[in-house]
Parts: C-alpha cells; structure tokens; sequence
C-alpha cells in the first residue's frame, strides 16, 4: 500500500489541488474578520502562522458570528449549535475558541430562570405573542403597543429606562403585551423575565421550607427586565409586602432596572389593594412606600376595550 505521505505529496502538486488551495486562500484573507485580527496582532502574526492555520481560519470564516447567519437558535448553522468562534493565538499558530452566542446566552438565562421559578410558566399564547398578532382595536391599545415597541426599539442597559404599569379591566390583553415586549427583546438578545404573581407569591412561601428563598428572590430582583403580571390578584400579607414585593421593587429602583407590571386595579386602587393585608390590618404607610416605588419604575398606562376571554 502506498504511504499517506506520498499520496498527498501527490494532490499537493496537482493543478487542480493548487487551484482550489489559492482560492481558498484568498478567501480567507479577503474576509473583514480575519484582517482585522491580523491587523490587531500584526507583530506576532507571521505569513507562516497564517499558512500553517488556513483550515483553521476556514473554518472560522465557514460558521455565523453573533447570530448574523442564522434566524433562531433552533436553525444554528455552527459546528457547535449556540456557539460563535472566536481567533486566538496558541503559541505558534492561529486557533478558535467557541463562546455561547448570544441567542445562547438569553436562552440559557430563561432556561435557568425556569428551574427556579415555577411561576415563570405563563400560558403558551402569551410566550409566543408578538406585536404583529396583538389586536389594535382601541386607542388606548394603540398607545400602549406604540410605547411597548418604543421600548424595544430603544433598550438599552447602560440607561436608566422606565417601564409601564398597564392597568384596565379582565382580558383587555394586558400580559399579551408583556408577551410580545418579552419576545421582541428576546430577538435583540436581551434576557427578560415574566413573573405571574399570585403564583410567585404561593410558591415563595412554600420556598421558606426547602431554603430556596433567597435564590428565588434574587432571580427574579435581578432580571434585566422584569414583568410583574396581576399584581394585586395576589393575597397580601405583611411579610409579602414588605419583605417580598418591597425588597425586589427597592433593589431594582436602585440598580434602575426596567420593570413592568399589569393590574386591573388604577394606583388608587392598588394602593387600597395593599394597604389591608389578609388579617385586617390597616398599613398606609408601609402601601404607600411600596406605591412610591411602583411609580418611580413605571408609568401608568391604562388599557381599555372589550373582554377578549369572552
């Protein structure tokens, strides 16, 4: 049998092998990344360096950086699916490391979220709202998807951004919107979280048994944009109140961390809503501190129209 060595001694000096090996080389070099990284690293790139890694770099051209070649994490086109290549240097020669792609990352925050919180499950209509499906039949819809997608358009985590209370009666379709603001910024790679809040209240007292408490309440205090669905459907306690509600809505006025929140109650109402826990008791002050921070992260935005549950 004829050596390996030999044989591609062989292709190596065949026309047609050194027509392709020249064209692929050329493309790799015509390629905007790899100049710039050359570029960047032009004191200790050699043309050795580069003709030693040419498969290397060719695979690096062949795959989609930062999710520009591929429509969902689904139908990643890479090697490795949810992670983008990066070049590096290893001593001599040019390698790639592969890092989660964005999409990867926002999936895996969700992904996460969900083992702690068992209240992030909302119905499968709202996760796959859009602002293309939701129904525009009122003003008051209108400007509320208007100031939505504004929202979308102009995120951005080094701004102190506010978010909306939207508020009106039973199945106007408040936590669509939350749903389509959910799914949007998923698009631009930002990690969000919906939270129902009668259910994170039922499972955040249960949490005071297994000592998941904390983090539970650290996930979602810490979501970089955080949706508070039906507050005010819940059963309020003291304890929920203060301890819960106050502390996640503190920490994200400090940290000025968007938030949003759906009600049937209008601010007069929630406040009332708070102000009498479940034993009776009459606490104005401790509402109207929870209320005062409500205001300061949202803006009310009220909702009318018909009922769509009917």
């Amino acid at each position: 049998m004829e050596k390996i060595n030999n044989t591609l001694k062989k292709l190596a000096a065949s026309g047609s092998f050194q027509e392709r090996y020249e064209k692929m080389k050329r493309e790799i070099l015509e390629n905007r990344d790899v100049r710039d990284f050359i570029n960047k690293h032009s004191e200790t790139v050699t043309s050795d360096m580069v003709n030693e890694s040419l498969m290397k770099l060719y695979e690096y051209i062949s795959q989609s950086k930062e999710c520009s070649e591929c429509p969902s994490l689904q139908e990643c086109k890479n090697m490795m699916q949810g992670y983008d290549p990066h070049l590096v240097i290893r001593g001599n020669t040019i390698d790639i490391e592969y890092h989660r792609c964005p999409r990867k990352v926002v999936h895996d925050e969700r992904t996460s979220s969900q083992k702690l919180i068992k209240s992030l499950y909302v119905p499968k209509d709202i996760l796959q709202a859009s602002f293309a499906t939701l129904d525009l039949d009122s003003k008051s819809r209108l400007e509320a998807v208007r100031l939505a997608k504004n929202f979308v358009e102009t995120y951005s985590a080094e701004e102190r951004m506010k978010g909306y209370y939207f508020y009106g009666k039973f199945g106007v379709g408040k936590s669509y919107i939350l749903g389509a603001i959910a799914n949007e910024l998923a698009e631009n790679k930002v990690a969000s979280m919906i939270v129902y809040v009668p259910e994170f209240f039922r499972e955040i007292k249960q949490s005071l048994g297994d000592n998941s408490l904390n983090e539970k309440l650290d996930a979602v205090k810490s979501a970089p944009v955080l949706m508070l669905d039906d507050i005010g459907a819940e059963t309020m306690s003291s304890w929920g109140r203060d301890e819960i509600l106050g502390t996640i809505l503190q920490y994200r006025m400090l940290e000025n961390l968007p938030t949003f929140f759906t009600s049937n109650f209008n601010f007069e109402e929630l406040t009332h809503h708070l102000t009498y826990t479940q034993r009776g008791e009459e606490e104005k002050l401790k509402a109207a501190r929870i209320m005062e921070r409500i205001k300061y992260l949202a803006k009310p935005v009220l909702i009318d129209g018909r009922n769509r549950r009917e």
